[in-house]
């Protein structure tokens, strides 16, 4: 969905991420219309009082969501759920089957990332969960890939200030805090770790061309290997993103992250730094349809 500093989405959506580093916007965190480097949000509040290290490995996740918020909280990002937007009801609410509803969700992609989504509820669930999967990824680090990741998931008319955002947000001092190198690289013998994993989806508000979802979801982030000093770790967080019907797709207008809910930790062993790696390298992610 930042770094720091972007990771709390700054707003009125409660629990924003504001200390990590890491937050769903690729490391940033912030509450409301902030990005994953000062928004964060993931990040990716109540926190415990953590190590120097947790507050960095916890920020992973909200890169994306900072640099969201922030483009928010300048452009006042409240136009998308307009007056044609209708706040669901109970039945709307709640969990929903993930049986297939007999629309394709999935059209096509744009590089790496699927579009072509359906001009529906469940399109747009499947939209917002896949865009979740691309801004927490580790390209969201490379200013290249992070810009086509953003172009590609995002409405137009925010693309330009995003980029500038998340430009300040993933700066040397955050990378280097990260355990990368200056240009974002990943050091020799290391693997560096990213990953935003959905658990769920559901529509809190939904227009003819426009929608609100909500993405609960895990995060990975961390550096894997022998020396590492920033293990892997996990955290758990939702994004908000309300979406725009753009150009024949669903895109993010603007989108916001809070801690959690987060579960009890389990009593499964810790895998070593060359487990983790060996497993990041092995298993590929997934295109998500509702």
């Amino acid at each position: 969905m930042s770094q720091g500093d972007e990771r709390g989405y700054g707003g009125s959506e409660p629990g924003g991420r504001t200390d990590d580093a890491y937050s769903t916007l690729g490391g940033t965190r912030q509450t409301r219309t902030r990005l994953p480097g000062g928004d964060d949000g993931d990040g990716h509040g109540r926190r415990p009082a953590r190590s120097s290290r947790s507050l960095i490995m916890a920020v992973g996740v909200v890169v994306l969501l900072i640099a969201a918020i922030a483009f928010a909280n300048q452009g006042g990002g409240g136009g998308s759920d307009g007056g044609s937007a209708k706040k669901s009801d109970g039945a709307g609410a709640g969990a929903g089957p993930t049986a297939a509803t007999g629309t394709k969700p999935v059209q096509g992609k744009n590089g790496t990332i699927a579009s072509g989504f359906a001009h529906d509820e469940q399109g747009a669930q499947s939209a917002a969960a896949n865009y979740a999967v691309a801004l927490g990824s580790a390209d969201m680090f490379d200013k290249t890939k992070r810009d086509g990741i953003l172009e590609a998931t995002h409405d137009p008319a925010v693309v330009a200030a995003l980029k500038a955002d998340t430009g300040k947000a993933y700066s040397a001092g955050f990378l280097t805090n990260v355990g990368l190198n200056e240009d974002g690289s990943t050091p020799s013998g290391l693997t560096f770790v990213s990953r935003t994993i959905p658990a769920g989806t559901r529509t809190t508000a939904q227009g003819e061309d426009t929608a609100t979802v909500e993405v609960w979801c895990t995060g990975l982030v961390g550096m894997a290997g022998q020396g590492s000093t920033k293990p892997v770790s996990a955290s758990w967080f939702t994004i908000t993103e309300k979406l725009k019907w753009v150009a024949g797709d669903w895109k993010i207008e603007s989108s916001s992250q809070a801690e959690g809910p987060t579960p009890v930790n389990g009593d499964n062993r810790a895998s070593t730094a060359d487990e983790i790696a060996g497993a990041v390298e092995g298993y590929g992610g997934f295109t998500y349809a509702r």
